[in-house]
This record gives C-alpha cells, structure tokens and sequence, in this order.
C-alpha cells in the first residue's frame, strides 16, 4: 500500500480521533506552538462524558478550550512542562499545574519515568514523499513522546514549517495512529517587532562587547535577549555560531546581517542548532525548509558535555530575582509561579565549562508593582519565601543590570555582596548593605 492510500485511510474527523481518549488517560499536547487546536476543541466537547484526563504540555500561545469547559478541573487537568502567562493564569484557577524538571531531561523522562502514554496529539507539517509528518518548531521531545504514546494522532496544518534537522525531527505514517486535517491557523507569534527599552539597550551594550569573533550564542526568551541579538547583528562580529534551546528572532536578525557563519563550531558546523522556535511569522518563514537551521531533540541541545566543548560558548538568559548570595530565582516569585526552570542551568554551566565560555544572568535592577507603582529591588537580600532557586549560587557566573556586570565566580561571601550591590538600583544599595551586615556578609563599614 502506498503512503497516500494510507493516508485515506488513517483520516478521520477531529470528533472521530478524540474518541480515542478515555476517563483518566493521560494525553499528551504536544509543545508550543504546534500545541494542537482543532483536537483540542473536539475533546473540549467530551467534556461530560470525561473525567480525570491528564493532559500534558507546556509554553502555551493560545488558551485551550479544555481549559473552559464547565468545572474543567474535574474533567481536565492540565500539566506543563513551562509555564507561559497563559499558563500562569491557569495556575489560579486550578486547572494546570507544573511539572518540575530540568529540560534537557524531557525525552528520558519519557523514555524511562514516564515509561507509557495513552494519547499523543499534536500539529504537525504536512505528509512529505516519503511517508515523514515533521515537527516544525515544537520538535523538542516529540520523538521521545511518540515512542511511548499507544495512540498517535497527527493535526496537519498547513502553515507549520518544515524544520529540518539531524535527527528526531519528524514521524513517519506507519507509526501514526491517526490523521486529522486541522483548520490551518498561522503559527503564533510570540512577542514581535517592538522598541527595546532603554535598560534593555544598557544591558545589552554592557553584553555584546563581551562576544568575541567566531562565538556560539544561546538566547532565551525574552525582549532583553532579543535586544541583544538586535545589537550583534548592528555590529561588527563575525563567524557566530548558534546553540540554542530556542530559536528566537534575534538569529534571523543576525542572519540577515550575515553574522551566522558557524564555522568555528566543532560540530554541527554551519548549522545552527535549537530545540524548539517560536517568534514572529519572519522567524517561521526563515527555518521552513531552511538547511543552515537544524532542529534537533533538547537532551542532544542542552547537554552539558557537549556545549562545553564549544569553545567561546556564549549564554544569555533572564531571571526574576538575585539575592546577595548569588542564588538566581528564573521561575517563581515566592510561591507565585511564573515560568519554569527551561535549560538554564544547563546552559550556565555549559557555558562556564566552555574554553573561553561566558553565561551572563541578565535583568533590570528594580520592577515597579503593578498594583501600587512602588519600585522594588530585583537583587534582594535573600530570595523571597517560597522562591524556586534555578541556578544555584555556585553555578550563576555573570549577572548584568543597567548598572554593570559582575562575575561572582571565585568570589567569597563578601565580595559577591559587594559586587552585586554595585550593580544594584541606587536607591537600594544602602538597605542592601544594612541587610548584608546583618548576614555576617559585608565586610567593610556601611557607608551611611
């Protein structure tokens, strides 16, 4: 038989495949933006007939209609691996919860703690010559999912880019279980072209100089980030490579300005390598079908060992907070959840263990509260109660404010208290002081 008559053959309606997902199945939805949508809807309307489905996912762009449907908890549950606002949302009203983990062990978790899996849905490329539904941008683990999963059932969308890759990029019919021909939504932007505020500008004009020639970058999410991809590819650097978790718009950038070469990397040369993309319709249309991109499965992208032998590998990512100790909290601010560990601690230490590597923590100073308008520290004394600390005081090495940047590695007690408060709003610094003498952390007289 032949792969279009198979394909006949496996499609069904939406409402047809959801029938597959009984009371108290797990599901998994697949990741980002290639989370699925007309799947979801013809679950969503099970609702009655269902209790106790477990559903995973995480980094969620659109609201799920499961998430709606009346007294969800009790028919849908909803497990991220990596919260997004949407998620966060959720959080409140007690329909998803978070599944720690450091993700560059997603796949195995698959592969060996969570061992089986009732359904798999998620949006996929349409069907190539050769039997293959690829990934596009939520490739990450899916290769991993797809081998546990007893029911397979692809959403094909039309717009969802073919992201080449290495390996682990793709599934081939005979695997499938089923096919659903989805409605073709574009895939979703996450963030888009806006001004970079001016601590976003001093923040990155304190990082880039730190990049030489022929470096291997990894950028987080976020509008910093993104502000420093922006200011690299206005620059005067040459030969960059790219070893990402995701694929932001800040590379395309780089690209267009003919920064990326790759050459210098020690494998994957001229490939720049990432587990997962989401951004503006430019970055989509730039990986589709694009052989300078590779898409590979995120235990291969964040693994230590191999960025530390990326010589000159880069690191820039976000956080919530810092305390004085150097502890970096990235995915809670006390007890309320924000985002999720992602790789960070990987590439913090990847990077670190890199010959000629740097990893650079990067935020503002000080965040004004939403609900009052009072400004307040983002270096603390001590992390707030119920902070989750992601990258732990001995792994964190640069941190950059607006004020400066400061590497806490080799440094005591004291001098790393005295280094961050440098960096530390004005306003603050003396408090922060106060505070470091009574922690039997500041050696010098407080300056009052």
């Amino acid at each position: 038989m032949g792969y279009q008559e198979e394909y006949k053959q496996k499609l069904k309606t939406a409402d047809e495949a959801v029938k597959a997902v009984q009371s108290g199945d797990w599901v998994d939805y697949g990741w980002c933006v290639c989370t699925p949508r007309k799947l979801d809807e013809a679950l969503a309307k099970r609702w009655e007939e269902l209790t106790d489905v477990k559903i995973r996912g995480g980094i969620l762009l659109h609201r799920p209609a499961v998430f709606d449907v009346p007294d969800a908890p009790e028919h849908f549950i909803f497990n991220s691996w990596h919260m997004s606002g949407i998620g966060r949302k959720a959080i409140n009203e007690g329909v998803a919860f978070y599944s720690p983990m450091r993700y560059s062990e997603l796949p195995g978790f698959y592969r060996n703690e969570i061992g089986s899996l009732d359904v798999a849905m998620f949006q996929v490329a349409p069907m190539d010559e050769h039997g293959y539904f690829n990934f596009g941008p939520g490739g990450s683990h899916l290769k991993a999912v797809c081998e546990v999963a007893k029911t397979i059932i692809v959403e094909v969308n039309q717009n969802v880019p073919v992201c080449l890759g290495g390996f682990d990029h793709c599934v081939h019919i005979d695997d499938v279980t089923m096919i659903v021909e989805g409605d073709n939504p574009p895939m979703e932007n996450l963030g888009g072209e806006t001004v970079p505020s001016e601590i976003d500008l001093a923040v990155a004009n304190l990082v880039v100089p730190e990049i030489p020639n022929g470096a291997c970058l990894q950028l987080g999410i976020g509008s910093m980030p993104n502000t420093i991809g922006k200011l690299i590819a206005e620059s005067d650097l040459k030969d960059l490579g790219v070893h990402t978790e995701m694929y932001v718009d800040g590379f395309v950038d780089m690209a267009a300005a003919g920064k990326l070469t790759g050459k210098c990397k020690p494998f994957d040369r001229g490939r720049q390598v990432y587990a997962f993309a989401a951004g503006t319709q430019k970055l989509y249309k730039y990986i589709h079908n694009n052989p300078a991109c590779m898409a590979a499965p995120v235990d291969y992208v964040n693994s230590v060992p191999l960025l530390a032998q990326i010589d000159n590998f880069i690191s820039i990512n976000g956080a919530v907070d810092v305390d004085l100790y150097g502890q970096v909290s990235s995915e809670s601010s006390g007890t309320r959840h924000i985002s999720g560990a992602g790789g960070q601690q990987d590439f913090v230490m990847g990077a670190y263990l890199s010959k000629g590597g740097k990893s650079f923590i990067c935020m503002s100073s000080a965040v004004k509260d939403k609900k009052t308008g009072e400004l307040k520290s983002r270096i603390r004394p001590t992390l707030l109660d119920g902070s989750v600390v992601t990258a732990t005081r001995t792994n964190l090495q640069y941190l950059v404010t607006e004020y400066g940047k400061f590497s806490v590695k080799g440094k005591s007690t004291w001098e790393r208290a005295e280094g961050l408060i440098s960096i530390a709003h004005p306003q603050f610094r003396e408090e922060l002081i106060a505070a470091a003498e009574k922690m039997k952390i500041w050696r010098r007289s407080n300056k009052r």
